[in-house]
C-alpha cells in the first residue's frame, strides 16, 4: 500500500511545521517581511508582495496573496515553475513579547513525493531564520 502521511479528504496532499524562537511576535513578523526575510522563505521578488494581487520571483515562482494580516499570518498560493499544480501556503506567526511560533502549513500539494520535497524545503527554511532571528 502507498504511504498516505498527509493525505486530506479533499485537498491532496499537506504539510505542517512549526519552530518556536525566544523573540517577540512582532520582531519574527517584521523579519518575515524584510527583503532578506521574504528571499529565504519564498525568493527574490520581482515586484512588491500586495494583497489581492499577483507576485513572481526570479525563479519563476508564481501565486497569489490572498490574506494578510500583519502580525498574525500571511495566505497566498504558491507554484514553481516546474509544478502542474498551484498549493496554498499559510504562514502564522503565534506569542507574545517572549516567544514566538512560526507555523507553516501547506496544502494542495500533488502526492507524496512533493509533500516529501516541501517536508525537507520548510526544515531548510526553518533553519535559515533560525540563523537569522537570532
Amino acid at each position: 500500500m502507498e504511504n498516505q502521511v498527509g493525505k486530506t479528504k479533499d485537498l491532496g496532499f499537506q504539510f505542517g511545521i512549526r519552530k518556536t524562537f525566544s523573540v517577540s511576535t512582532e520582531k519574527v513578523w517584521d523579519f518575515l517581511f524584510t527583503e532578506n526575510g521574504l528571499n529565504i522563505w519564498l525568493g527574490k521578488l520581482k515586484s512588491e508582495l500586495e494583497i489581492k494581487k499577483e507576485y513572481e520571483t526570479e525563479n519563476g515562482t508564481k501565486g497569489l496573496v490572498r490574506v494578510f494580516k500583519p502580525n498574525s499570518h500571511i495566505r497566498l498560493s504558491w507554484k514553481p515553475k516546474d509544478w502542474e499544480n498551484i498549493s496554498t501556503i499559510q504562514i502564522r506567526v503565534i506569542g507574545n513579547q517572549e516567544k514566538t511560533t512560526i507555523a507553516v502549513h501547506q496544502e494542495k500539494l500533488l502526492n507524496f513525493e512533493q509533500r516529501t520535497k516541501m517536508k525537507e524545503y520548510w526544515n531548510e527554511i526553518m533553519g535559515k531564520i533560525e540563523t537569522e532571528i537570532k
